[in-house]
């Protein structure tokens, strides 16, 4: 972490080694390398401080709860002084300067996080639905913000994809977030499909499991194909992103149903791994349907003066 000369004490955050708990592919892709550099250092910039308070909340060593206010508050400072003590929030500035974000996603975010630390199981499959307004919709909203695109229709498409991607992550790890102390299948879809959650501890899914995730996964699904639209609606390069966002998600389907399917690599065993043939055929069947024509929205980014293409 890099001190600013005389600004305040910069909050004692952990080792950027101790936080790294979970890194692997996330369904939020973020260096598309076709992007503009400009665009993929925009979005780097915003997975960064993302990454951080997810680990914060995550795997942090000491109190969380502490050390996610700290790092709200130097959040804070990023739109009412531009001048904050953590190096991913330093390197955000620009972005936040250049592209008009605001602050209110992130705080999201951090919201969601110390929701974390004092929730651990959801009752209602609409309980977990409100959770991901906090912890995944507003990824999407900053995306959307970073393209230009602030269209109301636009928006609530983004979170229904963001949902949906928030859910196939939890359905990727529910046997690590098991360990962890945390179940975020709802607890009504455990007793209607008579799962105790002793059976996360298995290293085989029994067929009840089996039978729970397969409709946790297909509600998933559905979710994200209602909000897949988006794409249609977007031009340029936003349309590429959201395109291998939804793409992602899509795979990362593909990989659960494998895992409960009976075959080698069962759903407990760890995350299922998304093929990178399954993310391309997802990816180019989404940017072969035609953009919509009516009420479009238009990529409102254009390259800065000197951005590289």
């Amino acid at each position: 972490m890099a001190a600013i000369p005389d600004g305040p004490v910069a909050p004692q955050y952990p080792p950027e080694q101790v936080l790294e708990c979970k890194r692997r592919a996330e369904n939020f892709p973020v260096a598309l390398r076709v992007l503009p550099r400009k665009l993929r250092t925009d979005l780097i910039a915003v997975y960064g401080v993302v990454r951080v308070i997810d680990d914060l909340g995550d795997c942090a060593p000491g109190d969380r709860t502490a050390l996610l206010e700290a790092f709200r508050a130097d959040l804070a400072s990023v739109w009412e002084t531009g001048r904050p003590q953590h190096l991913v929030l330093q390197q955000l500035v620009p972005t936040v300067v250049t592209r008009g974000l605001d602050r209110e996603p992130f705080d999201r975010v951090v919201q969601a996080n110390l929701l974390d630390q004092r929730v651990h199981r959801y009752a209602t499959y609409g309980q977990l639905r409100d959770y991901c307004t906090l912890s995944a919709d507003p990824i999407g909203r900053i995306v959307l913000a970073l393209f230009g695109v602030g269209d109301p229709v636009a928006i609530e498409l983004s979170d229904r994809v963001c949902t949906a991607l928030q859910l196939i992550e939890h359905w990727q790890d529910i046997a690590e977030d098991r360990r962890s102390g945390r179940v975020y299948l709802p607890q009504e879809d455990l007793t209607a499909y008579r799962v105790v959650e002793a059976d996360l501890d298995a290293t085989v899914s029994s067929p009840a499991l089996r039978a729970l995730m397969a409709f946790e996964i297909t509600r998933a699904a559905e979710l994200l194909d209602s909000g897949a639209p988006l794409v249609r609606m977007l031009r340029g390069w936003a349309r590429l992103a959201v395109a291998g966002y939804v793409a992602g998600g899509r795979a990362a389907v593909d990989a659960l149903r494998r895992s409960i399917s009976g075959g080698t690599a069962d759903i407990l065993a760890g995350p299922p791994r998304p093929r990178r043939r399954d993310a391309l055929r997802h990816l180019l069947g989404a940017l072969q349907e035609p953009p919509t024509r009516r009420g479009a929205v238009s990529n409102a980014h254009q390259p800065a003066s000197g951005e590289a293409q």
